[in-house]
This record gives structure tokens, sequence and C-alpha cells, in this order.
């Protein structure tokens, strides 16, 4: 087979630097606005992205082009620059240096969505430690430290 077919969903967190809560809700919309057109020009089609002051989900293909971490990169450093350039946050908006992202099948894609959708209901009921570490140990992923 000459030909290359992929279909990768991401489902990517991240979250501001001390999980401070930066993104407010005049800034929130925007953001995502932002985020999602990083991500058409890296060629990673978006489905969703929402979240709470002190982190983002985004549900999106990857570009098999590109790495992970490429991504990450751009999106994390391109919106920082872009809040802080533009004045749209009281103080200097920058993002955790991790992240997490995982592939999601695409039987559970729709329930990643929903859950993604359902953000802030979701947190009166959970942390964002709460939150991280359960989908570190869905994942099968053990954090160093949870910070």
């Amino acid at each position: 087979m000459s030909d290359l077919y992929t279909k990768i969903w991401i489902h990517a967190i991240f979250t501001t630097k001390g999980a401070r809560q930066l993104i407010t809700a005049p800034l929130e919309s925007r953001l995502q606005n932002f985020i999602h057109d990083q991500l058409f020009e890296l060629a990673c089609p978006v489905r969703i992205i929402n979240g709470m002051p002190d982190h983002i989900h985004i549900l999106f293909l990857l570009n098999p082009a590109r790495s992970m971490g490429e991504i990450v990169r751009k999106v994390k450093g391109g919106s920082s620059l872009w809040i802080n350039q533009n004045k749209l946050c009281i103080q200097k908006f920058s993002w955790q240096p991790g992240y997490a992202a995982f592939s999601v099948s695409e039987s559970q894609v729709q329930r990643v969505f929903e859950y993604i959708v359902n953000q802030k209901e979701h947190h009166t009921k959970e942390t964002l430690q709460e939150e991280y570490a359960h989908i570190l140990e869905l994942h099968g992923v053990l954090p160093n430290v949870i910070r």
C-alpha cells in the first residue's frame, strides 16, 4: 500500500503555570478561537476546545507530518505570546511546561467530546488535581508529582 491513511484523535490538556486561574470569561472564547486557528494552520482539525480558568482540553486530529511536541510547543508558545502582547490578562500569562495528550479511539470520540463540553459541570464535583490524576490513571500513566 503506497498511500498514507491516518486518523489519530488526540485529547490534549494544558494547565496554566501554577494552575493560576488566568483564563477569565472574557478571554476564554478568544483563546479558544486563537488555538483553533493555530491548530488549523498546523493541519490539525479541531473537534472541540473547552476548559476552566486554570486549564483547557482540546480534541483534535493529529497531523501525521508533525510531532506531538511540535504541535504543543507551537500552540502553547503562540497562545502565550498572543495573550501577553495583546495584554489580555492582568498578569503575565504562561502555560505549565508539561502537558497531557492521549490518543482517542474513534469509538470514544463522542464520549470525550461530551466530557470536554461538560467541563464546567464536571468541575463542580472534581478538582483539577483529581481530574488530572483520574485521567492519568485511566491511561495507565503514573505521574512523578501532581502539582
